[in-house]
């Protein structure tokens, strides 16, 4: 059942991510999506999902911050740079920055989670944990205790950080990727898919697991499929 609604949200972007956004939001959080917001330069529509889009700008001329509160749906682009200039452009407006914490996730009580958070379905965060601001935590992941992840982090799904790993400000972590405990991952690092990290990462450092390749044959010489009945079924 979709929570009463109590507060007016502005998403900030139009996109994908912001669509995802708009989903969340609409049932699955105590916001009603008022608007979206987007700069000057990128607005080419008015209207989505039959709410105003706005030029983030002169946002506050029409949404003032002591009546709506905001959310930045912006993903891992140019490394977190962008959805991270966006939160402080709009949290320099003066507006509340809300955060998105899944029903179906598992957060334990003394675990503190930073503004403009997105949480997804599945991700379970375990005792002591700190999460900051600006974090993307897609669906699935495992946050072991006493682990940090810092402001502008972006995790996709099925990420393991085992206990007391430090994730630096900035990084993002691919999908299936495992961090053996007790490990630091300095800012601005980039943890390639399906890859398991067993020690210290240095600022700036990309970890990454060769792509599998295909084999030689492909699936018609594979399962023996010769002729045109065959191919057809």
């Amino acid at each position: 059942m979709t929570p009463p609604k109590d507060k007016s949200l502005i998403i900030v972007g139009d996109r994908q991510i912001a669509h995802v956004a708009f989903e969340y939001f609409t049932h699955d959080s105590s916001y009603e999506v008022s608007a979206f917001a987007v700069e000057r330069a990128f607005l080419t529509r008015g209207e989505l999902f039959g709410r105003p889009v706005l030029a983030l700008e002169a946002l506050e001329t029409t949404h003032p911050p002591s009546l709506h509160e905001a959310f930045v749906a912006v993903g891992f682009a140019r490394l977190n740079r962008i959805r991270a200039r966006l939160y402080a452009a709009t949290k320099a407006k003066g507006y509340t920055m809300a955060s998105y914490v899944s029903s179906r996730a598992f957060v334990w009580p003394n675990v503190p989670i930073g503004d403009n958070c997105f949480i997804f379905e599945q991700n379970v965060i375990q005792p002591f944990a700190r999460i900051g601001n600006d974090v993307t935590l897609w669906s699935g992941n495992h946050i072991g205790h006493h682990v940090t992840v810092a402001d502008h982090a972006f995790l996709s799904s099925h990420v393991v950080l085992s206990g007391s790993v430090e994730v630096g400000q900035y990084c993002f972590i691919g999908v299936n990727a495992a961090v053996a405990h007790g490990v630091k991952i300095g800012d601005d690092a980039l943890i390639g898919a399906g890859t398991t990290i067993l020690r210290d990462v240095q600022s700036r450092q990309i970890y990454a697991v060769d792509e599998t390749k295909p084999r030689r044959i492909d699936t018609f010489r594979f399962f023996r499929i010769d002729s045109e009945q065959d191919r057809d079924g």
